[in-house]
């Protein structure tokens, strides 16, 4: 039988798995880096036996803190590379370290890929991308990686590995009544995108188990490896940057590009339009908005009559036109959106960007009123923020740049997280859009779902993990869940030796998420 991997105790180890792309630090228990599956299965074993909790994790850069925690860490980055392209299928089957790039690469040469591309796709792992249902710009015409999902490879609560299959049901262990259906249809926002608890809204329209696995936040067992459809490269790509003067304007034009068939709508509010500048971007003067826009398609006349058709239709609200008749063209356009990271990378110790309120997703008619509002409350609690995003889905980004130093710093941050949650609720979106509802929003799951979806959630969680083995405190809350406990930053931030904390954050600056954890301890 096989034996399960070391768990590593020491100090320096738990603290270089403390922390992840998120807000929080937890010093976990251990740390375990199986290679295969036999040896997951080997630590499941153990963990039921020893009455241990597991912290499934990729690369770690989840951002609501589902890939940290107090139990032991579970990195599955350094083994289950299992990578094959089958071209004549239009399938790959990844092992759950592969990330969105490779799998990317590999399938090129033949002419597919994975439509859905999360701006992470450097580091974002196989086992990350379905364990929060992973989105990018390109979901705007292509969804999530939900619908690209044939197969997941498990490993259960009761250490067995299985393959879960679309098409095969739903399986023994959980399932909705006609009447159960019908109110999970309802309850669920009218978004596009809903990364916010078990996705029992897909599930009732499916039937399929694996629906409940994709976006579960490794709280149902441990994937290891994928089976992906993939989809035919477009020949060819144009686009343009638009810019408006108003929201009024910039909410009028994402409804109409929408009915164009867009593969991507991308936002730069002016929030993170002054960040471009400071790093060089030439941007007009006086924009509310920018939107980067994009159409795939077969022939390269089509594509550049979708952008004619674009910039006609909106010739009335916009205040900035630039357009790109081909891939080279698009691709230098983009660049405005690759200046403002690194700005935001460098800015000063006293000004932290933090992920408190990044993924809140609305229906398309309210993404001018929650810009709006987001803005209001951060003007009104004095928080510099910078706004991006996916406008095609009414999805929108939020780094909070607080400064650390200024007393009541805290208490603005937590404010507000409070108001734009009531916000995005309110103009019945969702609070995660593509990243899940981790630790850091799990507590807002009653109030976006009721009760009644929420006891759902728990019978989900119970019928595939009844002792709670599995990452306890993400989807559904702990008692004491509190969003902004445990943060990386200030003075109640759990300690951790210095040369680790200066690391850690030199990989938050630079997104290396992909550095092996275990070299941070050496």
């Amino acid at each position: 039988m096989t034996t399960p991997p070391p768990v590593l105790t020491d100090p320096r180890t738990r603290a270089a798995y403390s922390e992840g792309a998120g807000i929080h630090r937890i010093v976990p228990a251990g740390v375990a880096v199986p290679r295969s599956v036999e040896e997951v299965r080997a630590l499941v074993r153990w963990a039921a036996e020893t009455d241990t909790t597991l912290v499934p994790r990729g690369a770690g850069s989840a951002m609501p803190g589902d890939a940290v925690g107090p139990g032991v860490i579970v990195d599955l980055s350094q083994g289950f590379r299992r990578l094959e392209v089958d071209p004549r299928r239009a399938v790959a089957w990844t092992g759950a370290s592969v990330t969105w790039a490779a799998l990317t690469e590999a399938a090129r040469g033949h002419g597919l890929r994975l439509p859905p591309d999360p701006s992470s796709g450097a580091f974002a792992t196989a086992g990350g991308m379905v364990g929060t249902n992973a989105a990018g710009p390109r979901s705007a015409r292509y969804g999530s990686v939900r619908p690209w999902i044939d197969a997941l490879e498990v490993v259960g609560a009761d250490g067995e590995a299985r393959w879960v299959r679309r098409g095969a049901g739903s399986g023994e262990r959980f399932d909705l009544d006609s009447d159960g259906r019908r109110f999970v249809s309802a309850a669920f926002p009218k978004t596009r995108k809903n990364s916010m608890g078990y996705a029992l809204d897909a599930f009732a329209e499916s039937g399929d188990e694996v629906d409940l696995f994709v976006g579960a936040e490794g709280t149902l067992g441990i994937v290891t490896a994928v089976e992906w459809r993939l989809d035919a490269v477009p020949p060819h790509r144009a686009g343009a940057a638009l810019g408006f003067a108003t929201l009024d304007a910039l909410q009028e034009a994402v409804t109409f590009l929408t009915t164009l068939r867009p593969s991507a709508v991308e936002l730069l509010d002016e929030t993170l339009l002054r960040f471009v500048v400071e790093g060089g971007g030439a941007v007009p003067p006086g924009l509310a908005a920018l939107l980067l826009v994009e159409f795939e398609r077969d022939a390269a006349a089509t594509a550049r009559g979708a952008v004619a058709d674009a910039v006609r239709g909106l010739r009335p609200l916009t205040a900035h036109v630039e357009t790109a008749p081909d891939s080279a063209g698009l691709s230098a356009l983009w660049r405005v959106r690759m200046l403002a990271s690194p700005v935001l990378a460098r800015l000063p110790e006293t000004r932290r960007s933090l992920q408190v309120i990044e993924d809140g997703c609305v229906p398309l008619d309210h993404l001018g009123a929650y810009l709006a509002g987001v803005r209001d409350a951060a003007a009104r609690l004095d928080i510099p923020v910078a706004l991006f995003g996916h406008a095609g889905d009414g999805h929108v980004h939020v780094n909070a740049l607080p400064d650390v130093t200024r007393t009541g710093w805290r208490e603005a941050v937590r404010a507000l997280y409070d108001a734009v949650s009531d916000l995005v609720i309110r103009l019945g979106g969702t609070p995660a859009g593509e990243h899940g509802a981790g630790r850091l929003r799990a507590g807002l799951l009653t109030r976006l779902y009721g009760a009644e979806i929420v006891a759902r959630f728990g019978a989900v969680k119970r019928a595939y993990d009844p002792e709670g083995m599995f990452n306890p405190g993400v989807i559904l809350p702990a008692d004491d869940w509190e969003p902004l406990a445990q943060m990386k930053v200030g003075p109640a931030a759990a300690p951790i030796p210095d040369d680790i904390a200066t690391r850690l954050r030199d990989l938050e600056r630079t997104g290396a998420w992909q550095t092996p954890k275990t070299e941070l301890a050496r």
